[in-house]
């Protein structure tokens, strides 16, 4: 309706018997509407429902390795972290060394590598393997096409 005094906007708003709701207060000048506030809030309250339901929470799924495991054992934990990747989760890989096993991080970083080069065609590196404490971490998530 253009730009108008405070005044005259209610004045309109009373004579259709209806509500005049500031849409963009911070604005210069405020953009106002007039419309049934409670079918507005009706509406807003649908459209934020509506929204919510579309989005999706990531969970952080974790896969416990050991230093010593073996081939075998290697490829059942990558197909476990393959399904949950293909589900859109992200996936924590972790290494627990216990006692003397700390003496060989460096093949352990190995193991890392090799289970990430197990999902290489479905996963992406998200955060490096890294020593956190007495456990080696890395985390994958689903590769964007």
């Amino acid at each position: 309706m253009g730009i108008m005094s405070a005044r005259d906007a209610m004045k309109l708003a009373r004579e259709a018997d209806l509500d005049l709701v500031k849409i963009a207060p911070n604005a210069k000048p405020p953009v106002c509407k007039i419309v049934d506030y409670g079918k507005y809030r009706y509406e807003q309250a649908r459209r934020e429902k509506e929204a919510k339901k579309k989005q999706r929470t990531m969970e952080v799924k974790e896969i416990r390795l050991s230093p010593n495991i073996d081939v075998n054992d290697l490829n059942t934990k990558a197909n476990q972290a393959r399904k949950f990747l293909s589900k859109g989760d992200r996936v924590k890989v972790s290494l627990r060394f216990r006692g003397r096993e700390l003496a060989h991080i460096n093949y352990s970083k190995q193991i890392l590598d090799s289970f990430y080069e197990k999902l290489e065609d479905i996963s992406v590196v998200d955060k490096p393997a890294k020593m956190e404490g007495r456990t080696m971490v890395m985390f994958l998530s689903e590769k964007r096409q």
